[in-house]
């Protein structure tokens, strides 16, 4: 959307400000050292009803006063992850620091204060209030407890996987469905931050598959990786989870072993990984039997992994 890079530096104040306008809600850009060296740059991807943004810059403060918010009404809520250098959030009463890695939640509908010191970085999901169904006051009071929900890492870590892949996961076929999801996740969390029984349970429940779906992804190395492990993490019995999953129509063992092969599939085509064995990438993706991945990998691929290896990674010779 925008890399100053390409912009003459007297004219980069500006470009920022207007891109900043277009990506996000009308605020205040106010940067830390406007007559020194200002560097930006914005990218923005659409996913499904929502859209990933990142930003990368130096020093900058964005401050959305009570009268931006009361004039230009943007029922909007981001969930943004720090990449670099500690963000320092003030909304609503509440203050916190954001150090990297962390998350935090903005209602773009009110008055905000953002900003880093030096150079820093940050990606968020911007989401329309009306598709999370929950009532403003619950996700405002939740905003201040996000930390303290036992979502909270599953989802940072889902957000960090959006905003880190947002090019490509916007272009697959099924960024409709990644959006849904992600919404569904931001839902949940929500409840469970804002602890309002018998809201929470119920939003909970209804959310339970996509949020087994987004634990398995992220726990896929994990050779313990069971349905068991799993059920526990979740505070469910084997039972009731298999019972949702089978109402979903849906194999939790088999797809478990679909995601690993297709993760491993996409490593061994990396030019990176033609260092690593068979047996190590097979273990990565937590087969700890090398034997029993390659007969599930050909009975997928129709090769084996080094015959898929070889192929993939083969560059094409040039013809006088």
């Amino acid at each position: 959307m925008l890399d100053t890079a390409d912009i003459p530096p007297h004219e980069r104040v500006d470009a920022i400000y207007a891109a900043m306008m277009q990506a996000s809600v009308p605020s205040y850009v106010i940067h830390e050292d406007p007559d020194g060296e200002v560097r930006t740059r914005l990218e923005v991807w659409d996913l499904g009803g929502a859209n990933i943004f990142t930003a990368r810059s130096t020093g900058l403060r964005l401050l959305r006063t009570p009268k931006q918010a009361r004039q230009d009404a943007a029922p909007v809520i981001a969930l943004s992850v720090q990449r670099l250098g500690d963000g320092r959030h003030e909304q609503l009463g509440y203050r916190q620091v954001v150090p990297p890695g962390e998350m935090l939640m903005v209602d773009l509908s009110a008055a905000y204060d953002f900003s880093w010191s030096g150079e820093g970085a940050a990606g968020c999901i911007q989401v329309p209030i009306d598709q999370v169904g929950l009532p403003l006051d619950l996700i405002r009071r939740a905003a201040a407890n996000l930390r303290t929900s036992p979502l909270y890492g599953l989802v940072a870590n889902h957000v960090s996987q959006l905003v880190g892949d947002a090019e490509r996961l916007s272009l697959d076929p099924a960024a409709d469905a990644l959006g849904r999801a992600s919404v569904e996740l931001l839902r949940a969390l929500l409840v469970s931050a804002a602890r309002v029984e018998p809201l929470s349970r119920a939003v909970l429940a209804e959310t339970l598959l996509t949020r087994v779906r987004a634990y398995v992804r992220q726990h896929l190395a994990d050779p313990n990786l069971r349905p068991a492990t799993i059920a526990a993490a979740h505070n469910v019995s084997l039972r009731h989870l298999y019972k949702i999953c089978a109402q979903a129509d849906f194999s939790l063992e088999q797809w478990i072993i679909g995601e690993r092969l297709q993760g491993a599939r996409q490593e061994l085509q990396r030019p990176a990984s033609r260092g690593r064995t068979i047996a190590t990438v097979a273990r990565r993706w937590g087969f700890t039997d090398p034997t029993h991945f390659t007969r599930r990998f050909r009975a997928t691929y129709g090769l084996t992994p080094g015959e898929w290896r070889r192929i993939s990674t083969e560059v094409p010779r040039r013809h006088p």
